[in-house]
Protein backbone atom coordinates (compact mmCIF):
# COMPACT_ATOMS: atom_id res chain seq x y z
CA UNK A 1 0.00 0.00 0.00
CA UNK A 2 1.46 3.26 -1.10
CA UNK A 3 2.67 5.57 2.00
CA UNK A 4 0.28 7.95 2.98
CA UNK A 5 1.31 12.02 2.48
CA UNK A 6 -0.47 12.92 5.65
CA UNK A 7 1.69 10.56 7.44
CA UNK A 8 4.88 12.05 6.07
CA UNK A 9 7.33 14.45 7.75
CA UNK A 10 10.61 15.76 5.74
CA UNK A 11 13.76 16.28 7.93
CA UNK A 12 16.33 18.36 6.06
CA UNK A 13 19.62 18.92 6.66
CA UNK A 14 20.46 22.24 5.03
CA UNK A 15 24.57 20.94 5.03
CA UNK A 16 24.31 18.30 3.04
CA UNK A 17 26.28 17.25 0.02
CA UNK A 18 23.49 18.69 -3.20
CA UNK A 19 21.38 20.37 -0.58
CA UNK A 20 24.10 23.07 0.53
CA UNK A 21 25.43 23.40 -3.38
CA UNK A 22 21.53 23.73 -4.68
CA UNK A 23 19.15 24.68 -2.26
CA UNK A 24 16.47 24.16 -5.29
CA UNK A 25 16.54 20.37 -5.28
CA UNK A 26 14.54 19.68 -2.19
CA UNK A 27 11.83 22.35 -3.53
CA UNK A 28 11.82 19.99 -6.04
CA UNK A 29 10.90 17.24 -4.34
CA UNK A 30 8.39 19.31 -2.27
CA UNK A 31 6.67 20.17 -5.16
CA UNK A 32 6.24 16.09 -5.82
CA UNK A 33 5.63 15.57 -2.34
CA UNK A 34 2.45 17.83 -2.53
CA UNK A 35 0.91 20.23 -0.02
CA UNK A 36 0.07 17.16 2.35
CA UNK A 37 3.58 16.22 3.08
CA UNK A 38 5.24 18.33 5.84
CA UNK A 39 8.70 19.72 6.12
CA UNK A 40 10.94 20.49 8.81
CA UNK A 41 14.52 21.82 8.50
CA UNK A 42 17.14 20.85 11.68
CA UNK A 43 17.35 24.85 13.31
CA UNK A 44 20.99 25.37 14.46
CA UNK A 45 22.37 23.36 17.45
CA UNK A 46 19.15 20.96 16.72
CA UNK A 47 20.08 17.29 16.94
CA UNK A 48 18.00 14.54 14.40
CA UNK A 49 17.23 12.94 17.46
CA UNK A 50 15.05 15.91 18.90
CA UNK A 51 13.73 16.55 15.77
CA UNK A 52 12.27 12.86 15.27
CA UNK A 53 10.96 12.78 18.54
CA UNK A 54 9.37 15.73 17.97
CA UNK A 55 7.86 14.43 14.74
CA UNK A 56 6.70 11.40 16.22
CA UNK A 57 5.21 13.35 19.12
CA UNK A 58 3.07 14.98 16.35
CA UNK A 59 1.97 11.97 14.95
CA UNK A 60 3.74 11.33 11.73
CA UNK A 61 4.67 7.62 11.18
CA UNK A 62 6.94 8.17 8.26
CA UNK A 63 9.72 10.18 8.78
CA UNK A 64 11.78 10.91 5.61
CA UNK A 65 15.73 12.13 6.05
CA UNK A 66 16.42 14.53 3.49
CA UNK A 67 20.06 14.59 2.87
CA UNK A 68 23.56 12.04 2.72
CA UNK A 69 24.52 9.23 4.69
CA UNK A 70 25.40 10.49 7.68
CA UNK A 71 21.72 12.15 7.84
CA UNK A 72 19.76 9.26 6.87
CA UNK A 73 21.97 7.45 9.58
CA UNK A 74 21.19 9.70 12.39
CA UNK A 75 17.31 9.68 11.59
CA UNK A 76 17.39 5.85 11.50
CA UNK A 77 19.50 5.89 14.84
CA UNK A 78 16.55 7.60 16.32
CA UNK A 79 13.46 5.63 14.72
CA UNK A 80 15.27 2.24 15.36
CA UNK A 81 12.65 0.17 17.65
CA UNK A 82 9.91 2.67 16.94
CA UNK A 83 6.99 1.85 14.95
CA UNK A 84 7.77 4.51 12.50
CA UNK A 85 9.02 4.12 8.92
CA UNK A 86 12.52 5.76 7.47
CA UNK A 87 12.39 7.30 4.57
CA UNK A 88 15.38 8.54 2.12
CA UNK A 89 15.44 10.96 0.17
CA UNK A 90 19.06 11.21 -1.75
CA UNK A 91 20.55 14.78 -0.93
CA UNK A 92 23.93 13.96 0.14
CA UNK A 93 27.36 13.40 -2.04
CA UNK A 94 27.56 9.40 -2.30
CA UNK A 95 23.89 8.30 -0.94
CA UNK A 96 25.04 4.63 -1.04
CA UNK A 97 22.03 3.90 1.59
CA UNK A 98 19.29 5.19 -0.82
CA UNK A 99 21.60 3.92 -4.08
CA UNK A 100 21.68 0.88 -2.38
CA UNK A 101 17.64 1.00 -2.29
CA UNK A 102 17.33 1.10 -5.20
CA UNK A 103 16.09 4.83 -4.70
CA UNK A 104 16.61 7.12 -8.09
CA UNK A 105 19.36 10.08 -7.25
CA UNK A 106 16.77 12.66 -8.80
CA UNK A 107 14.69 14.71 -6.13
CA UNK A 108 11.81 14.11 -8.60
CA UNK A 109 12.14 10.41 -8.72
CA UNK A 110 13.33 9.62 -5.13
CA UNK A 111 10.22 12.10 -3.87
CA UNK A 112 7.91 9.36 -6.21
CA UNK A 113 9.14 6.21 -5.41
CA UNK A 114 8.76 7.26 -1.53
CA UNK A 115 5.05 7.89 -2.25
CA UNK A 116 4.46 5.01 -4.00
CA UNK A 117 6.76 2.18 -2.23
CA UNK A 118 5.82 0.23 1.05
CA UNK A 119 7.60 -0.31 4.47
CA UNK A 120 10.26 -3.05 5.06
CA UNK A 121 11.78 -4.03 8.10
CA UNK A 122 15.77 -4.40 8.57
CA UNK A 123 18.55 -5.30 10.62
CA UNK A 124 21.31 -2.63 11.42
CA UNK A 125 24.76 -2.31 12.99
CA UNK A 126 25.32 -0.77 16.52
CA UNK A 127 28.71 0.15 17.34
CA UNK A 128 28.31 0.83 21.46
CA UNK A 129 24.74 1.63 20.75
CA UNK A 130 24.74 3.97 17.52
CA UNK A 131 22.96 3.16 14.64
CA UNK A 132 24.94 2.51 11.17
CA UNK A 133 23.79 1.59 7.79
CA UNK A 134 26.91 1.40 5.70
CA UNK A 135 30.09 0.75 7.47
CA UNK A 136 32.25 1.98 10.41
CA UNK A 137 36.12 2.46 9.86
CA UNK A 138 38.92 2.75 12.15
CA UNK A 139 42.53 3.74 11.27
CA UNK A 140 43.46 6.06 8.88
CA UNK A 141 39.88 6.51 7.21
CA UNK A 142 38.77 9.16 9.73
CA UNK A 143 41.46 11.09 8.68
CA UNK A 144 40.80 10.43 4.85
CA UNK A 145 37.36 12.17 5.94
CA UNK A 146 38.98 15.34 7.74
CA UNK A 147 40.94 15.52 4.73
CA UNK A 148 38.23 15.50 2.28
CA UNK A 149 36.16 17.90 4.33
CA UNK A 150 38.88 20.32 3.93
CA UNK A 151 39.21 19.74 0.10
CA UNK A 152 35.09 20.30 -0.23
CA UNK A 153 35.49 23.50 1.95
CA UNK A 154 38.02 24.73 -0.51
CA UNK A 155 37.07 23.26 -3.98
CA UNK A 156 33.40 22.04 -3.60
CA UNK A 157 31.75 18.62 -2.30
CA UNK A 158 32.42 17.02 -5.31
CA UNK A 159 33.41 13.12 -5.88
CA UNK A 160 36.41 12.95 -7.43
CA UNK A 161 37.91 15.32 -3.93
CA UNK A 162 37.24 12.12 -2.29
CA UNK A 163 39.33 9.71 -3.98
CA UNK A 164 41.71 12.03 -3.94
CA UNK A 165 41.70 12.81 -0.91
CA UNK A 166 42.04 9.06 -0.27
CA UNK A 167 45.72 8.80 -2.22
CA UNK A 168 47.22 12.16 -0.54
CA UNK A 169 45.96 10.61 2.81
CA UNK A 170 47.21 6.77 2.56
CA UNK A 171 50.56 7.84 0.68
CA UNK A 172 51.28 10.29 3.84
CA UNK A 173 51.07 7.80 6.47
CA UNK A 174 53.94 6.65 8.30
CA UNK A 175 53.18 4.01 10.56
CA UNK A 176 50.66 1.26 11.33
CA UNK A 177 48.22 0.65 13.94
CA UNK A 178 47.71 -2.45 16.08
CA UNK A 179 44.04 -3.56 17.13
CA UNK A 180 42.24 -6.48 18.97
CA UNK A 181 40.21 -8.14 17.35
CA UNK A 182 37.64 -10.49 19.59
CA UNK A 183 34.44 -12.15 17.87
CA UNK A 184 32.97 -15.55 18.77
CA UNK A 185 35.74 -17.40 16.97
CA UNK A 186 38.10 -15.42 19.60
CA UNK A 187 40.49 -12.83 19.66
CA UNK A 188 43.41 -12.00 17.27
CA UNK A 189 45.84 -9.04 16.92
CA UNK A 190 46.19 -7.21 13.79
CA UNK A 191 48.76 -4.90 12.74
CA UNK A 192 46.75 -2.46 9.42
CA UNK A 193 46.57 1.03 8.22
CA UNK A 194 42.83 0.37 8.39
CA UNK A 195 39.50 -1.56 9.26
CA UNK A 196 35.77 -1.60 7.42
CA UNK A 197 32.94 -3.06 9.49
CA UNK A 198 30.45 -3.60 6.70
CA UNK A 199 26.78 -3.73 7.05
CA UNK A 200 26.11 -2.27 3.17
CA UNK A 201 26.40 -4.97 0.21
CA UNK A 202 26.13 -2.07 -2.10
CA UNK A 203 28.71 -0.09 -0.96
CA UNK A 204 31.59 -3.24 -1.20
CA UNK A 205 30.63 -4.12 -4.52
CA UNK A 206 31.29 -0.60 -5.62
CA UNK A 207 34.97 -1.15 -4.12
CA UNK A 208 35.24 -4.74 -6.51
CA UNK A 209 34.27 -6.42 -2.70
CA UNK A 210 31.40 -9.08 -2.07
CA UNK A 211 30.42 -9.26 0.95
CA UNK A 212 26.58 -10.00 -0.15
CA UNK A 213 25.50 -13.63 1.62
CA UNK A 214 27.15 -12.69 5.26
CA UNK A 215 25.25 -8.66 4.81
CA UNK A 216 21.80 -10.96 4.26
CA UNK A 217 22.94 -13.34 7.05
CA UNK A 218 22.72 -10.59 9.60
CA UNK A 219 26.71 -10.83 9.89
CA UNK A 220 29.17 -8.24 9.96
CA UNK A 221 31.61 -7.98 6.66
CA UNK A 222 35.13 -7.04 8.59
CA UNK A 223 37.83 -6.06 6.02
CA UNK A 224 41.37 -5.76 7.49
CA UNK A 225 43.50 -3.65 5.39
CA UNK A 226 47.05 -5.75 4.63
CA UNK A 227 50.14 -4.23 6.52
CA UNK A 228 52.98 -3.64 4.08
CA UNK A 229 55.69 -1.51 2.58
CA UNK A 230 55.33 2.07 1.57
CA UNK A 231 55.02 0.91 -1.88
CA UNK A 232 52.17 -1.65 -0.83
CA UNK A 233 50.04 1.49 0.76
CA UNK A 234 50.66 3.40 -2.02
CA UNK A 235 48.82 0.22 -4.43
CA UNK A 236 46.56 0.09 -1.67
CA UNK A 237 45.53 3.92 -2.35
CA UNK A 238 45.16 4.19 -5.72
CA UNK A 239 43.11 0.74 -5.39
CA UNK A 240 40.50 2.07 -3.32
CA UNK A 241 40.50 5.42 -5.03
CA UNK A 242 39.42 3.45 -8.69
CA UNK A 243 37.40 1.33 -6.04
CA UNK A 244 39.21 -1.72 -7.40
CA UNK A 245 40.39 -3.18 -4.25
CA UNK A 246 41.93 -6.83 -4.52
CA UNK A 247 40.53 -9.25 -1.56
CA UNK A 248 43.09 -11.50 -0.46
CA UNK A 249 45.79 -9.04 -1.49
CA UNK A 250 44.65 -5.66 -0.85
CA UNK A 251 42.17 -6.97 2.20
CA UNK A 252 40.95 -10.18 4.50
CA UNK A 253 37.62 -10.25 4.91
CA UNK A 254 36.19 -12.40 7.78
CA UNK A 255 32.53 -12.20 9.14
CA UNK A 256 31.10 -11.83 12.84
CA UNK A 257 28.06 -11.49 14.33
CA UNK A 258 28.99 -9.39 17.57
CA UNK A 259 32.75 -8.29 17.92
CA UNK A 260 34.39 -6.15 20.19
CA UNK A 261 37.58 -4.28 18.63
CA UNK A 262 40.49 -2.54 21.33
CA UNK A 263 42.16 0.55 19.98
CA UNK A 264 45.80 1.60 20.78
CA UNK A 265 44.00 4.63 21.97
CA UNK A 266 41.47 5.37 24.68
CA UNK A 267 39.07 7.54 22.61
CA UNK A 268 40.03 6.57 18.75
CA UNK A 269 38.65 8.91 15.97
CA UNK A 270 35.91 6.68 14.31
CA UNK A 271 34.05 6.96 11.05
CA UNK A 272 30.79 6.15 10.42
CA UNK A 273 27.99 6.73 7.27
CA UNK A 274 30.68 9.65 6.44
CA UNK A 275 30.46 11.17 9.54
CA UNK A 276 33.51 10.87 12.36
CA UNK A 277 33.71 11.62 15.60
CA UNK A 278 35.55 10.22 18.52
CA UNK A 279 34.18 7.30 20.77
CA UNK A 280 35.10 5.39 23.90
CA UNK A 281 37.23 2.04 23.43
CA UNK A 282 36.52 -0.95 23.60
CA UNK A 283 34.41 -0.49 20.45
CA UNK A 284 31.65 -3.32 20.49
CA UNK A 285 29.42 -4.11 17.47
CA UNK A 286 26.40 -5.25 17.75
CA UNK A 287 23.07 -6.54 15.11
CA UNK A 288 20.19 -5.28 15.93
CA UNK A 289 17.64 -7.98 14.18
CA UNK A 290 14.56 -6.28 12.47
CA UNK A 291 14.73 -2.81 13.97
CA UNK A 292 14.10 -0.26 11.38
CA UNK A 293 11.36 0.03 9.02
CA UNK A 294 12.74 1.92 6.12
CA UNK A 295 10.39 2.59 3.00
CA UNK A 296 11.57 0.88 -0.26
CA UNK A 297 10.77 1.24 -4.09
CA UNK A 298 8.51 -0.63 -5.79
CA UNK A 299 9.90 -3.08 -8.57
CA UNK A 300 8.84 -0.57 -11.44
CA UNK A 301 10.45 2.61 -9.59
CA UNK A 302 13.81 0.98 -8.62
CA UNK A 303 17.04 1.65 -10.06
CA UNK A 304 20.31 0.04 -11.08
CA UNK A 305 23.28 2.16 -10.38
Amino acid sequence: MPVEPATICVLANPASGRAKRDSGTLDLAMRVFGPQVSLRRLDAGQTFEDAVKSALADGFTTIVAAGGDGTVAAVAHALSGSGASLGVLPLGTFNFMSRGLGLPEEPEAAARAILAGHPHRISVGTVNGLVFLNNVSLGLYPRILAERESAYARWGRFRFLAYWTVIVTLVRAQRMQTFTIETEEGAREVRTPLIFIARSAYQLERFGLSARDIISDDRFAVFVAKAGTRWHLMRLAMHLAMRRLVPGDDVELFSAKSLVIRTPKRRPRVAFDGEKRRMLAPLRFEIKEDSLSIIVPDAEDRVVT
